[in-house]
C-alpha cells in the first residue's frame, strides 16, 4: 500500500496528544517501563514533521515486551518486532485505518538507540536553526517524493547521518562535563 507523505507544520497539540498516549501505554507496560520520551520531530517545537507522534520507551528486559504484543494490539497497534533494528522493539498505531499516529520505539535500559535518539532530540532543541534547515528539507522531500516513502527516507538519509553523529558528539561533551 502507498501512502501519502504529508510533512505539516508544528502542532502545539503534539505534545498533549504524547501525553494521552502515555497513559494508554502504561496501562498495559508499566511494570517493563523505566523511562518515557516524546522523541522524533512532533517533539522539537517548531520542527515540521509527519504528524506520527514517536515514543521511545526505555524498558527493563526487552525480551519481556514481546509478551505485550496482544495487549498492544488490543491498544490499535501493530507489534512489528525489531523492524531492521537489532535491540528494539516497535510497534505502530493506525487510526483511522491506514493512517499512521503512533509509533513505539522500545530499548532495554544501555542500547545505544536510547542515547541516539534523545541526543538527536536535545540537540534540535538546543538548535534551531539546524531545525529550520531540517523542517525545509522535509519539505521539499515530501513534494518531491509525495508517494515515495523509499524516496523521502533516501532523500534524508546523508543528512541524518550527519546530524545525528553531531548530535551524539553534542550530547555526550554536554553529559561528560555535567559528571
Amino acid at each position: 500500500m502507498t501512502r501519502e507523505i504529508r510533512v505539516v507544520p508544528y502542532d502545539d497539540n503534539w505534545p498533549v496528544l504524547y501525553d494521552q498516549e502515555i497513559s494508554r501505554i502504561n496501562s498495559v507496560l508499566e511494570e517493563e517501563i523505566i523511562s518515557v520520551h516524546h522523541i522524533g520531530s512532533t517533539s522539537i517545537p517548531g520542527m515540521s514533521a509527519k504528524p506520527i507522534i514517536d515514543i521511545l520507551l526505555e524498558v527493563k528486559d526487552i525480551v519481556k515486551i514481546d509478551r505485550y504484543d496482544n495487549q498492544m494490539i488490543a491498544l490499535g497497534y501493530k507489534p512489528r518486532g525489531e523492524l531492521g533494528i537489532p535491540g528494539r522493539r516497535y510497534f505502530s498505531r493506525e487510526e483511522p485505518q491506514d493512517v499512521r499516529t503512533h509509533h513505539i520505539h522500545s530499548f532495554q535500559t544501555g542500547n545505544v538507540g536510547l542515547e541516539r535518539h534523545l541526543a538527536f532530540r536535545n540537540y534540535m532543541i538546543a538548535h534551531p536553526e539546524d531545525v529550520k534547515t531540517y523542517s525545509e528539507l522535509k519539505i521539499v522531500l515530501a513534494r518531491r517524493f509525495q508517494w515515495d516513502i523509499d524516496g523521502y527516507i533516501s532523500g534524508k538519509h546523508l543528512y541524518m547521518e550527519r546530524m545525528e553523529t553531531v548530535a551524539l558528539e553534542w550530547y555526550r561533551s554536554l553529559n561528560s562535563s555535567n559528571k
